[in-house]
């Protein structure tokens, strides 16, 4: 009798510690506009623009229909394959290490298989990413990586997630990094990279890849799990608003009794910063979604490939909606380089209400005395140049709001306010 009690018991327990990250239940309307958002971007990408992890975001919500899955997969097979065959060409960009490991997660999330020819490939031509990056990093681990931790971590994932095995060496690298809390962003601990790991750690460790590494990969899990916890702001998110979503999800993976009461607080903040239409972007939103129905990237492995997908209904709002009056603001932009001291640019410009920090840009090259260059990437616009300047292999362009205030989007979401000063500042990490 003892016996079958105390086995009661242990079961609860595992129950109960299966849901210890929650997060405070969502408005329908809330999710199936959050929802539509994504299937209205998966509608109107060109090729160029095909966005892997928008479709993860929705497979994990049983979402898109059939029809929108079978064109929207095979127009990403179709771009990928072709950007690694030898028919490519040459002036042809190929996708990142990050963008073939986020297709490899799109291709588990259509059901396909990856053990064919042209699937081998693209998992060959990802191990040799990381066994590239593995060296840049070093034997004594003094170099870093070519692209960062968080692209390196999500390429573990991938593989992880196929359970295809990732040499121990590689592995080894990354709770290397963990272990020396060396997820850094600029001089700041990166969330999104420590919740990248973590997840990758968590994947690591239910499949078993690499026993011998089993001890390190449990601790370097739980050490993330608590460096996580501990950048919690007093607005509530982990880090910021837009590292919250892969955070939860990193923790709802390896839950604890510790994070309990952070998932809640957390998860409360970001539905609140969701009604309030923070979220613009589509790589924070399509990781944000799976959190509101309670999934993770690791649920992947084990999707339900024959599920029903149906998108429930939005009940109409009463509320006639206000045109909104068309307002002109002032915004000033600066540009300091390595010597911060001295302006290599300083104007004013006037934009319309509601433009993004890019649209500023654009409007400052148009009257001259102001130049910028940028690269197209998964989350937008990504700036590679400022007045004819280049970051060199560690440095970037950091993007401020005067004085000293990180701006937490890119140019391509950031809405500046009338009067605001944006400081455009080479940054070293």
């Amino acid at each position: 009798m003892e016996s079958s009690l105390k086995l009661l018991v242990l079961l609860s327990c595992l129950g109960a510690s299966a849901q210890l990250c929650e997060i405070p239940p969502a408005n329908s309307n809330l999710v199936v506009r959050v929802t539509q958002k994504l299937l209205g971007w998966i509608d109107q990408q060109a090729p160029l623009e095909l966005n892997p992890s928008i479709y993860v975001g929705l497979r994990l919500s049983k979402q898109p229909s059939q029809e929108q899955d079978d064109f929207y997969l095979n127009s990403l097979m179709i771009h990928y394959q072709q950007s690694f065959s030898s028919l490519a060409l040459e002036h042809q960009p190929k996708p990142s290490m990050g963008q073939l490991a986020l297709y490899l997660l799109a291709v588990r999330g259509g059901c396909r298989d990856i053990d064919t020819r042209k699937g081998s490939m693209l998992v060959t031509q990802l191990k040799h990413h990381l066994e590239e990056e593995k060296h840049r990093i070093g034997h004594n681990h003094e170099g870093y990586p070519l692209t960062s931790y968080y692209q390196y971590s999500l390429s573990i994932l991938a593989l992880c997630i196929h359970n295809k095995k990732v040499p121990g060496h590689v592995v080894e690298k990354l709770l290397h990094a963990a272990e020396h809390n060396l997820f850094l962003h600029g001089h700041q601990f990166s969330v999104d990279t420590a919740a990248m790991a973590s997840l990758t750690f968590s994947c690591l460790k239910d499949s078993g890849l690499n026993p011998g590494l089993a001890s390190r990969i449990s601790s370097a899990s739980k050490h993330l799990r608590n460096k996580i916890l501990e950048e919690e702001t007093p607005e509530g998110y982990f880090g910021n608003i837009y590292s919250s979503p892969l955070a939860l999800q990193a923790l709802m993976a390896a839950p604890s009794p510790e994070s309990e009461l952070a998932c809640l607080r957390v998860g409360g903040a970001l539905l609140k910063g969701l009604q309030a239409g923070a979220f613009e972007n589509p790589i924070p939103l399509s990781q944000l979604l799976p959190v509101l129905h309670h999934k993770t990237y690791l649920d992947l492995i084990q999707l339900d490939c024959n599920d029903e997908r149906v998108l429930g209904p939005l009940e109409e709002d009463a509320t006639t909606p206000q045109t909104p009056e068309l307002r002109i603001i002032r915004v000033s932009l600066r540009v300091q380089g390595e010597f911060q001291n001295v302006f290599l640019h300083n104007g004013q410009y006037f934009v319309p209400e509601g433009a993004t920090l890019e649209d500023v840009m654009i409007k400052a090259q148009e009257e001259g005395h102001f130049m910028f260059g940028t690269q197209t990437t998964l989350s937008g616009s990504f700036l590679t140049s400022v007045m004819g300047i280049s970051p060199r292999e560690r440095q970037y362009w950091q993007l401020l709001r005067a004085p000293d205030t990180p701006l937490q989007q890119g140019i391509s979401d950031y809405k500046p306010q009338d009067g605001e000063t944006i400081l455009l500042r080479l940054a070293s990490w």
